[in-house]
């Protein structure tokens, strides 16, 4: 039984009414533009709106939920459509409700180590103006110079950075929210400790667009670290790669970085940039890309000695020591752009399993050993301090009925072998469309009954973001 309502479609009336509200510049439905906005960075999907409305303020978007919640019209909600899952896919047609033009940073307050931004702002934007003052917002996904903060908060994102400084989660402490009725709201307070009724706040972090949309977010920051090193450890077995990372932290070392990549993640990224100056030895099967950060260069020299202790435990080559930024920045855009490579080399899907860090080698193996059954090849890498292995599946040669029959059976066999870890779906990237259907793998019915009436109490007539999140049946 499929428990999303039916649509009204959007007619000129509604159109009419759009164009009062924003003016006819932001009211586009013209086919160019429905095409720009039927898809995200999720595989080849395809989705198109009725109508693309690009709001500038929250009384706009108030308005704008409000009639489409009369009228029954599927809202979903976008940012700069860069993320894996499909959240941003109208998969009913309706309005795309683009954020975009929400991309003020509305204060940075020194004195309490806090900033209030709007959910377009690019991510890597925020924290060069934050870092500018001395002050540092860690949470960074590889897609940081495109993605918007308030995808980062729909998805609760992390990135590298949250081995030792959390997600995104961690860093929000108020949140203006238009409900699907038009009702605006603040979630909490600008403040630290709060224990004040429910967490609304930390509710809507992490609810994919399904609850209500982000206006405004007061954001954490905390002291810029001055210093950092960094370290590119090559090994010879993936699996050693992955046994390392918990011995890295049972030294008592917590990285400010520690990112996996296997063999042909670095080669097909080498190639996808250019770079000719990156060899891999063919019996070079891994490395990890460690970074330890602070403000006492002693203190980062002395856990890298402690870190190069524990490697030398497994089987590795001669370790790489960045000795300029311009080669960290090398080596960091080595690894945020081994997603692109990815996708540049074939049809794919991508699963963001985690798991807890000392059964990431028992992932790795198993992952290896599904593709082998079901006949597919994968390239996995990911933020292997947090234990969250993103892991590739490549289409490849494999034909289209295997791709479309067989593979979802091998990929409820992966995620059935992640909750046996002690694991889940999903680290970073969220639900959305494509892993909907496993969420009966982590979750019993009594669990999804509880998120569902979540959903209804937030959304009584289903028209923020329909379809994703909760399997149909």
């Amino acid at each position: 039984m499929n428990a999303v309502p039916p649509f009204a479609p959007v007619t000129q009336r509604d159109l009419d009414f759009f164009v009062s509200k924003i003016g006819a510049s932001f009211v586009l439905a013209d086919s160019e533009t429905l095409e720009k906005y039927a898809s995200d960075e999720t595989e080849d999907l395809v989705f198109s709106p009725d109508v693309v409305l690009k709001p500038a303020n929250t009384a706009e978007v108030s308005a704008i939920l409000n009639y489409c919640n009369n009228q029954k019209i599927a809202v979903t909600p976008q940012g700069a459509r860069t993320g894996l899952s499909g959240g941003a896919l109208p998969l009913f047609g309706g309005v795309a409700l683009s954020m975009e033009r929400f991309n003020r940073i509305v204060e940075i307050d020194q004195n309490n180590g806090q900033v209030t931004v709007e959910p377009a702002v690019i991510t890597q934007v925020l924290q060069q103006a934050v870092a500018e003052k001395k002050l540092f917002y860690p949470p960074d996904p590889a897609s940081k110079g495109s993605c918007f903060i308030g995808g980062n908060l729909a998805e609760n994102s992390g990135g590298p950075k949250a081995v030792k400084y959390g997600v995104t989660n961690e860093y929000v402490l108020n949140l203006e929210v238009v409900l699907p009725s038009g009702e605006i709201i603040w979630t909490g307070a600008n403040v630290l400790k709060n224990a004040t009724g429910y967490n609304l706040t930390q509710l809507i972090v992490g609810s994919e667009g399904t609850l209500g949309i982000i206006t405004k977010a007061v954001l954490k920051l905390i002291p810029m670290p001055t210093k950092n090193m960094l370290m590119l450890v090559p090994f010879h077995q993936a699996e050693q790669a992955c046994e390392a990372v918990a011995a890295i932290f049972q030294k008592g070392i917590t990285p400010s970085g520690l990112e996996f990549m296997e063999r042909d993640a670095l080669i097909w990224t080498a190639k996808f940039i250019g770079d000719e100056s990156i060899v891999i030895p063919d019996h070079i099967q891994a490395h990890l890309l460690i970074e330890v950060d602070g403000n006492d260069e002693e203190v980062l020299m002395r856990e890298c000695e402690a870190i190069l202790a524990v490697v030398e435990n497994f089987k590795t080559d001669e370790v790489l020591f960045a000795d300029s930024q311009a080669q960290k920045d090398k080596l960091w855009n080595l690894r945020r752009k081994v997603g692109e490579a990815v996708k540049s080399q074939s049809v794919y899907k991508e699963e963001d399993t985690v798991v807890p860090r000392y059964e990431l080698p028992k992932l790795l193996q198993g992952v290896k050993a599904i593709g082998k059954k079901y006949g597919f090849h994968s390239v996995c890498y990911g933020h292997a301090g947090d234990g969250n292995l993103h892991v590739n599946i490549i289409k490849g040669n494999l034909p289209d009925a295997v791709w479309k029959n067989d593979l979802p059976v091998a990929i409820r066999e992966l995620f059935e072998l992640t909750i046996k870890l002690g694991g889940t779906l999903s680290g970073e990237h969220g639900i959305g469309y494509v892993q909907k259907s496993y969420m009966n793998i982590p979750f019993g019915p009594v669990e999804l009954t509880l998120m569902r009436g979540i959903k209804k109490l937030f959304d009584p007539n289903g028209i923020l973001n329909p379809g994703k999140i909760f399997p149909d049946a």
